[in-house]
């Protein structure tokens, strides 16, 4: 029987404790004279219960889970005669044949494959047994000692309450440490990386081509790896994008908080908002498709011959029309909720609605604004489908809109792309520019913040 199975029955035996405990703080409070003889409420009381049920029941699965592989591993792999162990390189292949034996989807003649896949299945079943019983037999211990330990002063909804709060400290803990595993994932690859190419070259070479020879009279294979026009092509498309969204945006979020009628309001908002949703692959389509042609036509007709029909220009343009929504949807809350007072003190002083915006309700709101324009580029950095189909995957060094280029998330992807070995400097240049990519998007919310603690302090 699969975990899936054993954990709906565990589930089962907590909503079972949960109603008895309750039913039973029922009857106690009944026999006191009244519910609030209680420490708690009944709810706390089957609360308590559940979590006694459920909670040592999940965390010994969760911990046989962890540990069984590993002891069934060690325990097969020392039945295995010395002959058979020196005949394979691989132990993790060798294992993995006997384990294919045991489900039947290998067969072999080898004696020794034979009983050590034969041992496997007899160790599977024991440890299935053994998991069960335990975990089974734990939880109906929960349950008992949940109903029993029902009585007027034990303090159910302190417990209750304490639990939770354990719970959610996991939680933000658990989020800080996955943060921190992605940063030091990226950050030793990178370190290797700039073991083999200097951070200088990185950093500053003008050339990128991270084609590396595999023989001598390999051609097109330089292997430079200057990221200078990787970082020029993102900041080009992401200016041009939020010189799109940007006004777009906001001059939308202060006609829908200030002078829209709520039905027009009702309606104009959802319809701006569909634009988040629309995958990132159509607008892809629609810049590869339309935009950049029509783009192209219009700079020939002005007697720009040498336009490419891939373009910063288009791909920045449909990016800034995918990012409208989250600068007007995010402006809008926040201009929304600058208090009413400070709109009527601006209009009681003789200030013109206009003003009362510009002067009172867009500086109070500055702060938020500035967390949605912020949103806006990180979207605008991190993309990556509209750059691939609209703006190339030449990665020129130039200032002209007009031209072909490429991103930094284009090139990790076309990096790391296929099957690739992580000991080149190729694959390794994708973590390079992850942690460059990081270390920006940090600097720009260490300054959005400054920004924000600035102007807050204003209007507290």
């Amino acid at each position: 029987m699969q975990t899936s199975t054993l954990m709906v029955i565990v589930a089962l035996f907590a909503i079972s404790a949960f109603v008895l405990a309750k039913k039973r703080s029922r009857e106690v409070a009944t026999i006191e004279g009244g519910l609030n003889k209680l420490h708690s409420r009944p709810a706390y009381y089957g609360s308590f219960a559940a979590i006694l049920a459920a909670v040592p029941a999940v965390i010994l699965l969760l911990i046989w889970q962890a540990i069984e592989p590993s002891m069934v591993h060690s325990l097969v792999m020392a039945q295995l005669p010395s002959a058979t162990i020196q005949a394979h390189e691989s132990m993790t292949l060798l294992y993995s044949q006997i384990v294919h034996i045991a489900n039947g989807v290998l067969k072999t003649e080898d004696p020794a494959l034979l009983a050590a896949s034969e041992h496997y299945q007899h160790l599977q079943s024991i440890g299935l047994t053994l998991r069960w019983v335990a975990v089974l037999t734990i939880s109906m211990v929960g349950l008992a000692a949940g109903w029993r330990m029902v009585r007027p002063k034990l303090k159910a909804r302190h417990y209750v309450e304490k639990c939770l709060q354990i719970f959610l400290m996991f939680c933000s803990t658990l989020a800080i440490l996955t943060t921190a595993g992605i940063v030091l994932s990226v950050l030793f690859e990178a370190i290797r990386f700039f073991q083999i190419i200097p951070i200088t070259d990185f950093l500053f070479g003008t050339e990128w081509s991270p084609q590396i020879a595999l023989r001598a009279d390999q051609q097109g294979a330089s292997g430079a790896f200057g990221a200078i026009p990787l970082f020029t092509g993102t900041l080009m498309i992401s200016f041009i994008a939020m010189c799109i969204a940007a006004p777009i945006g906001l001059m939308s979020a202060i006609y829908l908080a200030e002078y829209a009628s709520p039905r027009v309001r009702n309606i104009v908002k959802p319809i701006l908002e569909i634009l988040a949703g629309i995958p990132t692959v159509v607008y892809g389509f629609f810049a590869a498709l339309t935009a950049a042609p029509f783009i192209r036509d219009v700079a020939q007709a002005i007697g720009l011959s040498n336009t490419s029909s891939e373009s910063a220009l288009a791909a920045g343009a449909v990016m800034g029309v995918m990012i409208i929504p989250f600068v007007s949807s995010l402006s809008d809350d926040v201009i929304t909720a600058v208090p009413q007072s400070l709109r009527d003190g601006s209009l009681g002083l003789g200030a013109t609605r206009s003003e009362t915006i510009r002067k009172v309700v867009l500086p109070a709101a500055l702060p938020g604004i500035v967390g949605g324009l912020l949103l806006a580029v990180s979207r605008a950095i991190g993309e990556t489908m509209i750059v691939v189909m609209a703006a190339g995957l030449s990665a020129n060094l130039t200032a002209n809109p007009l031209d072909s280029v490429t991103t930094v998330t284009v090139q990790i992807v076309t990096l790391l792309v296929g099957d690739q070995e992580f000991d080149s400097p190729k694959t390794l240049a994708a973590f390079a520019l992850g942690l460059t990519l990081f270390v920006v998007t940090l600097a720009l919310n260490f300054v959005a913040l400054r920004i924000v603690k600035k102007y807050r302090e204003q209007y507290d």
